[in-house]
């Protein structure tokens, strides 16, 4: 059995509540789960400590058991400190600019550094005179 420490939702609509649980994969997302592990509430602040409430034994019980938490539930335990950050993957080229505002930035910056020189010269005759 595949077990996966993930979140289930809650709460009425446009308020959403989450119980962490642990719970078989092929088990719908609020289904049936074989343990609650505690709860996220996303609407508070993050400084608010009820934001996270988790059983801290548990979780690590678990894990050592080799449940795989989801990505989301993944980044609310290394918050928390039970486990390391996972790892963020490279980004695609898909991200950067395309070619023609690259080239403008790429002005923008020589035209930029250009300027910081003339400034600098102008103060190093300045100060020489």
């Amino acid at each position: 059995m595949s077990l996966r420490i993930r979140l289930a939702r809650g709460g009425a609509k446009k308020r959403p509540f989450y119980r962490v649980v642990v719970a078989d994969a092929r088990s719908p997302r609020d289904g049936r789960f074989v343990e609650k592990l505690g709860t996220y509430n996303p609407l508070l602040g993050n400084d608010n400590d009820l934001r996270l409430v988790l059983k801290g034994e548990r979780v690590q019980y678990w894990l050592g058991v080799g449940a795989q938490p989801s990505d989301r539930v993944a980044k609310l335990l290394a918050n928390a400190g039970l486990m390391a950050a996972p790892a963020i993957p490279a980004q695609t080229k898909k991200n950067q600019p395309r070619a023609k505002a690259q080239e403008r930035l790429r002005e923008a910056a020589e035209r930029a550094k250009a300027a910081a020189e003339a400034a600098a010269a102008e103060a190093e005759a300045a100060s020489a005179e």
